[in-house]
């Protein structure tokens, strides 16, 4: 155990002084503090009390001693390095520090400016740089006793200088390659700092650093260029100007005279005062010659503007169909899966309800009818959110609370949206009730998440919040409502966000942003609609590359909202003794009646109800001859790329997939390797028990 000692000449020392009395050195070649020699004892002193960061290595084996300010630059070394040797403390450094360490016991001091320096990533970032000197000490008798160095980490700067430097070269480059011409002038003659190759190209090739506008283009006297030039710089107030004519004298007749559009934008310098003029701009010459033969030829154009939108009108029957048949559609995909689920819940209830039955085992029986009974009552539901969805028909409001609504359609959304998208729910306390057509709010508040969706194809974040909102008359004024208590549904994207342009078409029929056959145009138009009629409004509120936020306002009703319809879900039974086999699916009622086959016929039964939780059983050391998984998993974790990841770790695995979909292009490209196999729902559960004895052999 360490003992403190007497150290008197380290006082004023901090943090390193503690590490320097905590040290136990009973058995260290320099022996406990109190025998030090004095002037290693004067030199650590001076080091220690330093606020500059130091280094001071004694003795052959240049132990290592440091000060407070040092510190950070050591890492996790710190806690052993005090008095260590130097070749420990850097091991990862010596191939560079060797030589100069030999050239300053030699007597030749150096002193070293922001030198690259690679050292291993315990202590952070690798590639360092440092100013630093080395220097030897020598004692009483001129003999060296050990090495001084002043060391400071320049890392930060020298990357920032880099940094700075390439921003600089980038921005040099972007003026040189724009197609824009561009000048900078300097002082109040405005002398030329700087020209690129589209500004020589218009006016030719002269000497322009260093000289004047007057001297380099003199024949711009009497055009007005000249004092539109000391006006800015006089007034600091930029000046911009489109198609200004231009008589260049070293052109051609034809190319002499041109037309320009540009802007004088003042430089001004830190405190403000100005310095010189930006120039920049664009040779519009043939722009506005072409606008006049434009105009020549605009009575032909109108004529055939007027026969497209003739024969665009002769197209629109047809084209609205298909646009209504692909909104369609794109629900329906999404709610392919849920379908499926529910048809094998409701099918595999059936079927074991007659096994038992024909046993005589009637007391299970129950519990089978209340799962097929709830998932085709799930389905109903569905099913009526695809008719409401696809026709147009009268409202039938009731009393709801949104927050019910939204918990009611999570599972449908996040299936829609795909496991790229991550949902997010945020309900408001203490909800208002509002008085709507239930089906068709969730129609709007689906079709608002296949929007966000859309604009978001590398993946990002979905936010559907609750609130109870006061409006006042300036605010109902803006939003085009009637002052007074509304309850607010808003769906928020990550996306691309729309511009102003954008969100004032936003709400108009057919008005789409995405490509032809991609967007029926319709959705927005259908949920404006819709609230106007429920006494509400919509709003959008968008940034263009932020996200957008839509919000559908609705009035708030005095009264009870009507109670939900009660969706019970069984719970999965346990397995029986045999081989092991782990099921994976999210839904409770088709994950129950697997394992219920599968325990009748002798299996040991693990569950998951998502990849994340499935890997850790798979990784885990418990016995798995067997893994039977939905592909559809939520979380971003499908059950294909469950099956790869656990086949890391059991490489022998056999997997059957079980899928909502009638194909299985979630399966990847389709192709599966040996030892896989693709069940697809619903299928008979005797199927799966005879599947599952075939895939282990028996």
């Amino acid at each position: 155990m360490n003992t403190p000692c007497s150290a008197p000449f380290l006082a004023g020392g901090g943090r390193a002084t503690e590490l320097i009395l905590q040290r136990d050195w009973r058995d260290h070649p320099l022996g406990p503090p109190g025998q030090w020699p004095e002037g290693l004892k004067v030199a650590l002193s001076l080091v220690v009390n330093s606020p500059e960061s130091m280094i001071l290595c004694w003795g052959p084996q240049l132990h290592f001693f440091f000060n407070d300010t040092y510190i950070p630059l050591l890492g996790p070394r710190v806690e052993w390095a005090m008095g260590a040797p130097f070749d420990e403390v850097w091991a990862d450094a010596l191939a560079q520090a060797h030589p100069i360490i030999a050239q300053a016991m030699a007597g030749q001091r150096q002193r070293f400016t922001d030198l690259y320096w690679k050292l291993a990533t315990d202590r952070g970032q690798s590639d360092t740089w440092w100013t630093f000197s080395y220097s030897r000490i020598l004692d009483a008798d001129g003999e060296i006793a050990g090495l001084f160095i002043f060391t400071n980490e320049t890392t930060d700067k020298v990357l920032a200088d880099a940094a700075l430097r390439e921003v600089t070269e980038r921005q040099r480059q972007s003026l040189q390659q724009m197609p824009g011409f561009v000048a900078i002038l300097s002082g109040p003659d405005h002398r030329y700092d700087y020209v690129n190759d589209a500004y020589v190209a218009i006016a030719g090739q002269r000497d322009f650093l260093g000289r004047t506008v007057r001297e380099a283009l003199h024949e711009l006297e009497g055009q007005g260029f000249y004092e539109l030039l000391d006006q800015v710089y006089a007034s600091g107030q930029s000046y911009a100007t489109k198609a200004m004519p231009i008589h260049l004298g070293n052109k051609t007749p034809e190319e002499a005279d041109r037309f320009i559009d540009f802007v004088y934008e003042p430089i001004r310098d830190a405190a403000g005062a100005v310095t010189g003029i930006f120039v920049g701009g664009y040779d519009v010459t043939e722009r506005v010659r072409a606008e006049r033969l434009l105009a020549e030829a605009n009575r032909e154009l109108e004529q055939r503007v007027n026969l497209a939108v003739k024969e665009l009108m002769a197209a629109e029957e047809a084209l609205r169909h298909s646009q209504k048949m692909e909104a369609v559609g794109q629900l329906t995909g999404g709610l392919a899966h849920d379908f499926n689920n529910l048809l094998t819940a409701v099918t595999g209830s059936l079927e074991l309800i007659q096994r038992h039955a024909a046993r005589g085992r009637f007391a299970e029986i129950d519990r089978y009818v209340g799962t097929a009974q709830a998932a085709a009552r799930r389905a109903a539901a569905l099913t009526h959110r695809l008719l409401a969805f696809s026709r147009r028909q009268t409202l039938a409001p009731t009393a709801a609370n949104l927050n019910d609504l939204v918990v009611g359609m999570e599972e449908l959304i996040r299936r829609t949206v795909g496991p790229s998208i991550h949902v997010e729910t945020v309900g408001a306390m203490a909800l208002w009730t509002t008085f709507v057509d239930v089906p068709q709010l969730e129609n709007a508040l689906l079709n608002l998440c296949i929007n966000g969706r859309d604009a978001m194809p590398d993946g990002g974040r979905i936010t559907i919040e609750t609130a109870n909102r006061w409006i006042d008359a300036q605010t109902a004024r803006t939003l085009g409502l009637a002052a007074g208590q509304y309850v607010s549904l808003s769906v928020t994207d990550t996306g691309t966000g729309m511009t102003p342009e954008v969100q004032a078409k936003a709400f108009d029929p057919f008005f789409t942003t995405k490509p032809m056959g991609q967007g029926t145009g319709l959705g927005l138009s259908m949920i404006y609609g819709f609230a106007q009629q429920s006494g509400g409004h919509v709003r959008i509120y968008s940034e263009l590359g932020q996200g957008t936020t839509m919000c559908i306002y609705l009035p708030r009703h005095f009264g009870p909202a009507e109670a939900p319809a009660d969706m019970t879900q069984a719970l999965a039974p346990q397995g029986a003794a045999g081989e092991t086999v782990l099921v994976v699916d999210d839904e409770p009622a088709v994950r129950m009646l697997m394992l219920e086959c599968l325990g009748e016929l002798g299996y040991t039964l693990l569950e998951a109800h998502d990849g994340p939780s499935a890997l850790r059983l798979l990784e885990s050391g418990v016995r798995i001859d067997l893994l039977v998984s939905d592909v559809g998993l939520p979380g971003g974790f499908n059950g294909r790329q469950l099956a790869d990841a656990a086949r890391v770790h059991r490489p022998q695995l056999k997997v059957l997939f079980v899928t909502g979909y009638a194909e299985n292009a979630l399966i990847g490209n389709g192709h599966l390797e040996p030892g896989m196999a693709v069940l697809t729902k619903p299928f008979p559960l005797e199927q799966l028990g005879v599947r599952v004895r075939e895939m282990l052999g028996g």
